[in-house]
């Protein structure tokens, strides 16, 4: 529950601290006093977006500190776990802080943690429910009345069955228009993949072997050239009797090893030529042996020649250097067996997208029969409800008719409408052609204290939502909310004495101003205090004796219920 709001330079307020009790509490004061101002500042610690024209005019900025105790909610606990969030000093007690800037800038604190707007409004459902002047008018919309079915009903696990099973079969929906529609550029594509794959399959390039090609294409038609040189190189290395490379290296080592005696200098330049020996003597080797091996085969210099240009071709027709063909080969035929397996997918698909149809239909037609036999209980509570709100005569009708021909959604395709009768013998019709301001007032009050003993929201806030009632009925909408603060935190902004005097405390809001800046404070009222404010509520500005004597009856009067 909500037990302390501390608000600091918001709107008309400069400073404001309130604690709050369990039960109903009445939030009175004069018009365009600032009753809403609490609602208003608890609305951005849910989450509520800040405007910077909520500051002060002379202040920085706004600050908001909202105090929760949460020992009866085990849902904000966890969340708070789930989170990180927790206080350290008390697991049941939560600080919620908001601050916004004269700039616009926001800031959110739970327990001293900065968090987003979402966490705040992830959190804030587990606290309260603010109900404002306009939410009845929310029972004249379908996607409200049917969360409302929804919520009563509490078949989670089929609305879940009947939104997964919309999203499967909307996926295979696109999934085969995007094939279909694909079908002919796809088919263009498959046979010209068809013909280039069939061509390079039939050359059958392995991967690496045009660099082989080019090298043996190279040395088979240059062989004569490489043999003649290669043996010219030979002879003049080793075998050459007119003086070899081989003999001058030699001849040299034999004279400088003379000399070596006498200069020790030479010994290096020694060791360098019997090195160069050694590796002249092994190059002779390996060019004999180079000749002797060497090949000149016509046939096979015209078989390589005939690849080779085969290769360069066929690379010039795709595009891609002679290196990159095995590649690009592979490539399409990945691409060519991906478009076969879209054919086979697409009939397939064809046949998956009907099995999830059906799936989705079925689903959404046991969901239906869930709501139209919840729909029957619902209509029952409100009825009972507002029949003790002065409306003895209603009659309440909650009729779910599931529609093939609406356009499936993942809530189904249910048409639903509230239908309702207010006097005997009216027939009944949709809410916004029956029922006046007042009346719907009351059913969405109805709607809201059965939807809380729904959901157990553990703070119940209306704005004003006994507008357009008064007398008899404002008595019974009171007692109605004095019943509903027995189990549960309600506050109430009312103008009205019948429904202030129900309940258990009251707080008066007054707006004080010295020609230069408005200030809008809240108190606490005693039990005297509690008189006087009901006897103005029922008297106007000038308090009777009469009107005080009436006020204090109403006090006692509500005391005993």
């Amino acid at each position: 529950m909500l037990v302390h709001l501390s608000i600091k330079n918001f709107a008309v307020v400069k400073q404001l601290a309130i604690a709050f009790e369990q039960g109903m509490t009445a939030i009175t004061g004069e018009t365009g006093a600032g009753k809403s101002i609490a609602i208003d500042a608890l609305s951005l610690c849910l989450g509520e977006r800040a405007d910077a024209n909520s500051v002060r005019g002379e202040a920085n900025k706004a600050e908001i500190i909202a105090h929760f105790n949460l020992e009866a909610i085990p849902a904000a606990r966890r969340f708070l776990d789930e989170m990180e969030l927790t206080s350290e000093d008390d697991e049941n007690s939560c600080f919620i802080r908001r601050i916004i800037s004269k700039e616009g800038r926001s800031k959110a604190f739970i327990n001293g943690t900065p968090v987003s707007l979402q966490q705040l409004k992830s959190f804030g459902q587990y606290l309260l429910a603010i109900h404002g002047q306009n939410t009845h008018l929310q029972l004249l919309k379908e996607d409200h009345q049917r969360n409302l079915i929804d919520g009563y009903a509490k078949h989670s696990d089929l609305m879940a069955q009947v939104s997964d099973s919309f999203r499967d079969w909307r996926n295979k929906q696109q999934e085969l228009q995007f094939l279909q529609e694909a079908a002919q550029q796809r088919a263009d594509r498959q046979q010209l993949l068809a013909y280039q794959v069939e061509e390079l399959d039939d050359f059958a390039l392995a991967d690496g072997e045009f660099s082989e090609l080019e090298t043996e294409f190279r040395r088979l038609s240059n062989g004569q050239s490489l043999l003649e040189q290669a043996q010219t190189s030979f002879y003049h290395l080793y075998e050459s009797d007119e003086g070899n490379a081989l003999s001058v290296i030699q001849n040299s080592i034999e004279r400088l090893s003379e000399l070596e005696a006498h200069d020790a200098t030479l010994s290096p330049i020694v060791a360098m030529l019997n090195e160069a020996s050694i590796q002249v003597e092994e190059a002779a080797h390996e060019l004999r042996s180079y000749c002797d091996h060497l090949e000149i085969d016509p046939l096979r210099l015209q078989q390589v020649e005939n690849r080779f240009s085969k290769a360069m071709e066929l690379a010039r027709k795709h595009s891609v250097t002679p290196e990159q063909l095995y590649s690009h080969h592979q490539q399409l035929v990945t691409e060519y067996q991906g478009l076969n397996e879209q054919e086979g997918r697409l009939e397939n698909l064809m046949s998956e997208v009907d099995i999830a149809k059906q799936a989705y239909q079925l689903a959404a037609r046991q969901l239906s029969d869930s709501r139209t036999q919840v729909a029957e209980k619902l209509a029952k509570a409100i009825e009972e409800q507002i029949r003790q709100m002065n409306l003895p005569h209603a009659q309440m009708r909650i009729q779910i008719t599931f529609n093939e021909n609406k356009a499936p959604s993942a809530k189904g395709q249910d048409d639903i409408q509230f239908l309702v009768s207010t006097n005997p013998g009216q027939a009944q019709d949709k809410l916004d052609k029956v029922v006046s301001g007042g009346e719907l007032s009351r059913i969405g009050l109805a709607v809201q204290v059965i939807a809380n003993d729904q959901y157990a929201t553990p703070t119940m806030i209306f704005d004003e939502i006994d507008t357009g009632i008064s007398g008899p009925t404002a008595s019974i909408v009171g007692g109605l909310l004095r019943r509903l603060g027995k189990r549960t935190q309600v506050m109430c902004v009312t103008h009205l004495p019948q429904v202030a005097a129900q309940a258990h405390h009251q707080l008066f809001v007054t707006k004080l101003t010295d020609g230069n800046s408005t200030e809008t404070h809240m108190l606490a009222l005693t039990e005297q205090d509690r008189v006087d404010e009901l006897a103005r509520l029922l008297a106007g500005d000038k308090i009777t004796d009469s009107a005080l004597a009436n006020a204090r009856e109403m006090l006692k009067s509500c005391e005993s219920n």
